[in-house]
């Protein structure tokens, strides 16, 4: 569990779980919808499976991909069933949720496992069935903008441009969510400050887990789950390779050197067919006239299997990608 960390001013950033690298004016690429509704105060808590590298001020910055109508109404479903859990039901969604652009900000105060946020009785239950993730960033004091900003984003958490933040800044203004939540984190300097829901799971006394949930909540958190995976699946091709080319940004799992590996596989197969192309060639110059159709022919077969063959090269390679991205 890591609690409030030193932000600071309105660059935000610092140093989370991940110690090491300093961030100045944090930014972190989302999907939609998940990225408004971070940004509207509706979603309060990111869930990711790596730990918060920060605290402090995070700028929100929506992904390219166009959310389908399925998966809005899944998660805007799934919001829905867990506040109505502490008796909020006038939720106003975002009308629109842009892409490619900047939204705005929310505070990350801290950063706490699973297990810790679905036994932690010292915040709202809705919090706590948002808890569906390995790590769940904890936000606080939503900000938009009330003109989203073009650009474009990047993988993992990354600074944000001094020209477009300087302008952004300008540009913020406080939401009012459903029902804001000032995480009660414990003074990381006061030993006997317990961690969240370490107290619950000592004494065995919670029933939040012990409980059933009601058949809607467990409906729409397996809505929430099913859309975020499908979404991922989605676009997992495209990050181990145009994220990782393009934008200059690794895709973990995926390294340069199988990269490397398929393109040198893919120039090695060409230039053997190449070689199969100018032999039947050969053969047509040198029999005689009687028999030039039928070698004009066997030319013809190979130029045939050479043309598909390309296709069926990279097709292999990127099945290699895929198979090298999911290890």
């Amino acid at each position: 569990m890591r609690g409030r960390g030193g932000g600071g001013g309105g660059g935000g950033g610092g140093r989370g779980w991940g110690g090491g690298k300093k961030y100045r004016n944090a930014c972190l690429t989302m999907h939609q919808p998940w990225a408004s509704l971070l940004v509207y105060g509706i979603k309060r808590v990111e869930g990711r499976s790596w730990p918060s590298p920060i605290t402090g001020r995070l700028w929100i910055h929506a992904a390219s991909k166009v959310p389908d109508a399925d998966t809005i109404k899944a998660m805007e479903d799934f919001y829905r069933e867990i506040y109505a859990v502490n008796g909020i039901t006038d939720i106003k969604f975002p009308e629109h949720y842009p892409t490619s652009r900047l939204l705005g900000c929310v505070e990350v105060v801290g950063c706490v496992k699973c297990e810790e946020l679905v036994s932690w009785e010292a915040v709202p239950e809705s919090v706590r069935l948002e808890g569906l993730t390995d790590f769940c960033w904890l936000c606080e004091n939503p900000q938009r903008l009330l003109v989203p900003f073009a650009m474009r984003g990047y993988q993992g958490v990354y600074n944000l441009e001094k020209r477009i933040y300087d302008a952004a800044d300008r540009g913020l203004r406080p939401v009012q969510g459903p029902l804001p939540v000032k995480f009660p984190l414990p003074n990381p300097q006061d030993p006997f400050s317990l961690k969240p829901g370490s107290l619950v799971r000592y004494l065995n006394s919670s029933t939040s887990s012990a409980v059933e949930k009601p058949l809607s909540i467990t409906a729409a958190i397996a809505g929430a789950r099913a859309a975020a995976t499908q979404f991922s699946k989605k676009d997992q091709i495209k990050a181990s390779t145009s994220s990782s080319l393009d934008c200059g940004v690794n895709e973990p799992g995926v390294s340069s050197h199988s990269i490397r590996f398929e393109v040198d596989s893919v120039k090695g197969k060409h230039a053997e067919q190449q070689q199969q192309s100018d032999q039947a060639q050969s053969i047509t110059q040198n029999q005689p006239n009687a028999r030039r159709g039928d070698a004009s022919g066997a030319q013809n077969e190979v130029r045939k299997s050479q043309l598909g063959a390309p296709t069926r090269l990279f097709a292999a390679a990127f099945r290699e990608l895929k198979f090298e991205s999911n290890r």
